[in-house]
Protein backbone atom coordinates (compact mmCIF):
# COMPACT_ATOMS: atom_id res chain seq x y z
CA UNK A 1 0.00 0.00 0.00
CA UNK A 2 2.83 1.98 0.63
CA UNK A 3 4.10 1.50 -2.78
CA UNK A 4 0.76 2.70 -3.89
CA UNK A 5 1.14 6.09 -2.38
CA UNK A 6 4.20 6.87 -3.08
CA UNK A 7 3.48 6.04 -6.50
CA UNK A 8 0.32 8.59 -6.88
CA UNK A 9 1.88 10.70 -4.79
CA UNK A 10 5.01 10.23 -7.63
CA UNK A 11 2.20 11.06 -9.93
CA UNK A 12 0.53 13.63 -8.49
CA UNK A 13 3.96 16.15 -8.57
CA UNK A 14 4.34 15.11 -12.40
CA UNK A 15 1.08 16.21 -12.83
CA UNK A 16 1.26 19.35 -10.96
CA UNK A 17 4.72 20.00 -13.09
CA UNK A 18 2.39 19.37 -16.27
CA UNK A 19 -0.01 22.00 -15.04
CA UNK A 20 2.41 24.58 -14.14
CA UNK A 21 4.47 23.85 -17.59
CA UNK A 22 0.56 24.36 -19.26
CA UNK A 23 0.08 27.35 -17.33
CA UNK A 24 3.16 28.95 -18.45
CA UNK A 25 2.77 27.73 -21.59
CA UNK A 26 -0.78 29.03 -21.87
CA UNK A 27 0.06 32.98 -20.67
CA UNK A 28 3.83 32.69 -23.00
CA UNK A 29 0.68 31.60 -25.62
CA UNK A 30 -1.38 34.45 -24.89
CA UNK A 31 1.66 37.30 -24.68
CA UNK A 32 2.43 36.18 -28.16
CA UNK A 33 -1.16 36.51 -29.38
CA UNK A 34 -1.23 39.92 -27.94
CA UNK A 35 1.93 41.39 -29.07
CA UNK A 36 0.74 39.41 -32.58
CA UNK A 37 -2.64 41.87 -32.57
CA UNK A 38 -0.48 45.12 -31.67
CA UNK A 39 1.71 44.19 -34.49
CA UNK A 40 -0.99 43.47 -36.69
CA UNK A 41 -1.89 47.08 -36.09
CA UNK A 42 1.05 49.19 -36.17
CA UNK A 43 1.48 47.25 -39.39
CA UNK A 44 -2.05 48.47 -40.54
CA UNK A 45 -1.43 52.09 -38.98
CA UNK A 46 1.92 52.04 -40.97
CA UNK A 47 0.54 50.68 -44.75
CA UNK A 48 -1.98 53.75 -44.04
CA UNK A 49 0.81 56.10 -43.41
CA UNK A 50 2.44 54.57 -46.81
CA UNK A 51 -0.54 54.99 -48.93
CA UNK A 52 -0.58 58.84 -47.33
CA UNK A 53 3.00 58.80 -48.11
CA UNK A 54 2.29 57.56 -51.76
CA UNK A 55 -0.42 60.22 -52.20
CA UNK A 56 1.43 62.96 -51.35
CA UNK A 57 4.39 61.96 -53.36
CA UNK A 58 2.08 61.61 -56.31
CA UNK A 59 0.51 65.10 -55.34
CA UNK A 60 4.53 66.68 -54.94
CA UNK A 61 5.40 64.99 -58.43
CA UNK A 62 2.46 66.75 -60.21
CA UNK A 63 3.35 69.93 -58.48
CA UNK A 64 6.96 69.55 -60.10
CA UNK A 65 5.50 68.88 -63.40
CA UNK A 66 3.63 71.67 -63.56
CA UNK A 67 6.32 73.72 -62.21
CA UNK A 68 8.49 72.67 -64.48
CA UNK A 69 6.36 73.84 -67.41
CA UNK A 70 5.55 76.49 -65.98
CA UNK A 71 9.20 77.40 -66.35
CA UNK A 72 9.63 76.00 -69.79
CA UNK A 73 6.40 78.47 -70.91
CA UNK A 74 8.09 81.37 -68.78
CA UNK A 75 11.45 80.29 -70.93
CA UNK A 76 9.00 80.93 -73.72
CA UNK A 77 7.49 83.97 -72.47
CA UNK A 78 11.45 85.58 -71.85
CA UNK A 79 12.53 84.82 -75.04
CA UNK A 80 10.03 86.06 -77.07
CA UNK A 81 10.09 89.22 -74.94
CA UNK A 82 13.54 89.61 -75.27
CA UNK A 83 13.09 89.93 -78.60
CA UNK A 84 10.53 91.85 -78.68
CA UNK A 85 12.54 94.68 -76.68
CA UNK A 86 15.33 94.31 -79.03
CA UNK A 87 12.46 95.28 -82.02
CA UNK A 88 11.49 97.71 -80.06
CA UNK A 89 14.98 99.25 -79.26
CA UNK A 90 15.38 98.71 -83.23
CA UNK A 91 12.32 100.82 -83.96
CA UNK A 92 13.36 103.45 -81.40
CA UNK A 93 16.80 103.56 -83.00
CA UNK A 94 15.16 104.33 -86.71
CA UNK A 95 13.04 106.47 -85.25
CA UNK A 96 15.75 108.68 -83.70
CA UNK A 97 17.03 108.67 -87.09
CA UNK A 98 14.03 108.96 -88.81
CA UNK A 99 13.29 112.08 -86.53
CA UNK A 100 16.46 113.84 -87.05
CA UNK A 101 16.48 113.55 -90.62
CA UNK A 102 13.02 115.11 -90.21
CA UNK A 103 15.00 117.56 -88.51
CA UNK A 104 17.65 118.21 -91.01
CA UNK A 105 15.39 118.10 -93.98
CA UNK A 106 12.77 120.94 -92.57
CA UNK A 107 16.13 122.92 -91.55
CA UNK A 108 16.92 123.20 -94.76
Amino acid sequence: MDKFKEKLAAVRAELDAAISRTDTAEAEVKRLQEDNTQKDHEITSLKNKLVLAEEHLSKAEERIAENKLNLDEGETTKTVGEGLMRKVSLLETELDAAERNLRETTEK
